[in-house]
């Protein structure tokens, strides 16, 4: 059972977009918010995604995963920048 519908998204839009956004929700054979929902979402995963998700090939995966394993170093420039007091 698909989920109750309680939000409503108001838009303006220029003629042409209407027109265009119109024809292609006619094309797929959807209502106009069935498209413009469908292609939001999707454009929204893949938005989010590119900002939580990457993908290696299997030789960066494994420089990847040796550079996480490598045991901490010092970098004597940082451990002074995080000694400063914070600027108020």
């Amino acid at each position: 059972m698909a989920p109750t519908k309680t939000q409503r998204v108001h838009l303006r839009v220029a003629v042409a977009d209407d027109e265009l956004l119109r024809s292609a929700a006619a094309a797929e054979r959807k209502t106009l918010s069935e498209f413009l929902v469908d292609s939001g979402r999707a454009r929204a995963e893949r938005v989010l995604a590119d900002r939580t998700r990457f993908t290696l090939s299997p030789a960066e995966w494994q420089s990847f995963t040796a550079a996480l394993d490598r045991p901490a170093r010092e970098i004597p420039a940082l451990a002074e920048l995080f000694r400063r007091p914070r600027p108020e």
